[in-house]
């Protein structure tokens, strides 16, 4: 009896926890389609908001500028992440201090990372814009890349690059041919998460972004617009922009699960 009230007790504070993320995410997207507008009364259903979101040059402009950073900062950050997740998984045995400084922008607040890519592009008199924004967004993700990969290299068996090597392949053939493709999935994760990482980020795109609407992304676009109160257009686009974000994370989950070949 003892165990059947514990396991109600677990399954009613498992639901409340459940109820406290999603319901307002689920209030938000009905919301979207209230014909009305307002946040108070269902008036019926309409996708006119949805219309009236993809009239809008303003918001338009932001996602733009926010697919370009996003694609940009993912390929630099993958292609970085792959390679420091591969040499830090070969030299691990050197210590553990080149790992911690590698992770260390996971764990920095982003408050606190912004303030510091502010600061050094300041130092250099670096004019802001959406490179720097790039830039920072590489920083940030590169670690998340190599995090992921190196989950992957973990049950890796390193006998086949020594066989490789041993056979007389070169170094670059060996890990375009073994290396590479053993690790496309985690790779391909690993951009998933990126480019949803950078879609969502606020802060550090904020502080690095400088004057001038050529450099506003989407979330600081949804943050001007929100200054004047909750329209039914927010509502509309944070739909999308958390549809977008659930979907490359979803994939990036179900490609990172993946086990090496032959297991």
């Amino acid at each position: 009896m003892d165990h059947r009230k514990s396991t109600r007790f677990m399954l009613l504070v498992l639901s409340g926890v459940f109820a406290f993320l999603y319901i307002p995410i689920s209030v938000l997207l009905a919301l979207s389609f209230n014909e009305g507008g307002l946040p108070t009364a269902w008036t019926g259903f309409s996708v006119k908001w949805y219309g009236a979101l993809f009239s809008n040059q303003d918001i338009l402009g932001a996602a733009l500028n926010t697919l370009i950073v996003a694609v940009v900062s993912t390929l630099m950050a993958t292609a970085l992440g792959t390679l420091l997740a591969i040499g830090v998984e070969i030299r691990r045995r050197k210590g553990r201090f080149l790992e911690t400084i590698i992770f260390a922008p996971m764990i920095i607040p982003d408050i606190v990372l912004a303030i510091a890519l502010l600061s050094f592009f300041s130092m250099l008199n670096v004019t802001m814009g959406l490179h720097t924004i790039i830039f920072s967004h590489v920083v940030f993700n590169l670690a998340f890349v190599c995090a992921v990969v190196r989950a992957r290299l973990k049950n890796f068996d390193w006998s086949i690059v020594e066989a490789s090597t041993d056979l007389g392949a070169s170094i670059l053939t060996t890990l375009r041919r073994i290396v590479l493709p053993v690790l496309m999935p985690a790779i391909v994760a690993g951009a998933l998460l990126a480019f949803t990482l950078s879609v969502d980020e606020f802060i550090i795109a904020f502080f690095t972004a400088g004057a001038g609407r050529d450099s506003i992304t989407l979330p600081m676009q949804i943050f001007a617009m929100i200054r004047f109160g909750v329209t039914p257009e927010i509502n509309a686009l944070s739909t999308i922009v958390m549809s977008v974000s659930l979907v490359a994370l979803a994939l990036s989950q179900r490609l990172n699960r993946g086990g090496l070949p032959g297991q």
